[in-house]
C-alpha cells in the first residue's frame, strides 16, 4: 500500500533535471510520477520510480542528495470535482495533506495521485472506508 518516494535536491541550473532523468533512464529505471518545486536552495524533485531501490543506489553512487519517504498512490475519479472523492475522507479523518501530485498515466480512465500525508496508516484506513482504490507497488521484473 505504501510506496517509496525519492526526494532529490538539485541545483537550480539548466540541464540538472535532464541529467538526473537520463541517468535513471539509461539504467532502465522508469519514473512513474514526478513533481519539481523551485526554492531558494534549488529544486526539490519528488519521484516515484518503478525500481526505487535501484534508483536510490544509482543516485547515491552518482553523488545526488536525496531522502526516501513513504507515500500512497490513489485512484482518483477524472472529472470536475473528482479529487474531492479523495480529499473529503482525509479532511473528515483529520489527515493533513502535505503535498500531492499526479502519476504519469491512468487506470481505467481514472487519474492517479501521489499523496504525502502526516499519517499514512490513518489515510489508508480513511480511504479504504470510502472504497478508494489505493495502489500497490508492482514487483520489478527484468531490466538491467
Amino acid at each position: 500500500m505504501k510506496i517509496t518516494q525519492l526526494s532529490i535536491q538539485l541545483d537550480d541550473e539548466p540541464g540538472h533535471l535532464c541529467a538526473m532523468s537520463e541517468l535513471l533512464g539509461e539504467e532502465g529505471i522508469n519514473i512513474r510520477a514526478v513533481s519539481a518545486v523551485l526554492s531558494p536552495k534549488g529544486s526539490l524533485v519528488h519521484i516515484v520510480a518503478d525500481n526505487p531501490a535501484k534508483a536510490a543506489e544509482l543516485l547515491g553512487a552518482s553523488g545526488y542528495k536525496f531522502e526516501e519517504s513513504q507515500v500512497i498512490a490513489v485512484e482518483t475519479p477524472d472529472h470536475p470535482g473528482g479529487m474531492n472523492a479523495v480529499m473529503r475522507p482525509l479532511a473528515r479523518a483529520g489527515i493533513h495533506i502535505r503535498y500531492f501530485y499526479p502519476m504519469i498515466g491512468s487506470i481505467l480512465q481514472n487519474a492517479v495521485m501521489i499523496l504525502g500525508v502526516d499519517d499514512l496508516d490513518g489515510a489508508i484506513k480513511a480511504l479504504k472506508k470510502e472504497y478508494i482504490n489505493i495502489l500497490v507497488a508492482r514487483p520489478v521484473s527484468g531490466g538491467k
